[in-house]
């Protein structure tokens, strides 16, 4: 288990209260990895995955990806294989506003993923979104490089580095 896990969201918010961004209760926890926190990148997309897989096969180990689906729960973003890959290049989590599938995999997945819900039908392939833009949802404005923490209790998003203070 990596050392993500014993940051605790709730000791965050008490310690800065007035610095961090808390994010709405909104997420399911569908990842192998309940706590993880990490510099956050960003895509975004609606019901396209392309530019997720491309992401994820191209981030540096530790960070998280936020994909930003519009919210979207007629198809899912996010299955095993891209939790596969997101494992295997070290990734500390994913956190999508949109769906899931493949629940029982991503479960064993070393990585955290959060996402609203589950859906079985897969996204479209048209390669269409953004990537490395602000996105906003959960009461959050999630900015590429600025810092994640998720765990049990919930999300914190801070512009500073807070696990080292």
């Amino acid at each position: 288990m990596s050392e993500s896990t014993n940051i605790k969201t709730a000791d965050i918010c008490d310690d800065f209260a007035g610095s961090v961004q808390v994010c709405e209760p909104m997420f399911v926890s569908y990842g192998g990895v309940a706590g993880f926190h990490g510099p956050i990148s960003t895509v975004r997309v609606f019901e396209d995955n392309v530019l997720v897989r491309e992401a994820l096969e191209d981030l540096a180990p530790g960070r998280v990806l936020v994909v930003d689906g519009g919210g979207s729960r007629r198809c899912a973003l996010v299955g095993d294989k891209l939790a596969d890959i997101a494992a295997s290049r070290g990734l500390a989590g994913i956190i999508v506003n949109g769906c899931v599938r493949d629940t029982k995999e991503l479960a064993g997945a070393d990585v955290g993923i959060l996402a609203l819900a589950s859906h079985p039908l897969r996204s479209r392939k048209a390669s269409e979104g953004s990537r490395d833009v602000p996105a906003e949802f959960g009461g959050v404005t999630w900015t590429p490089d600025h810092y994640v923490y998720a765990n049990e209790d919930g999300i914190v998003v801070s512009a500073d580095v807070l696990h080292d203070r």
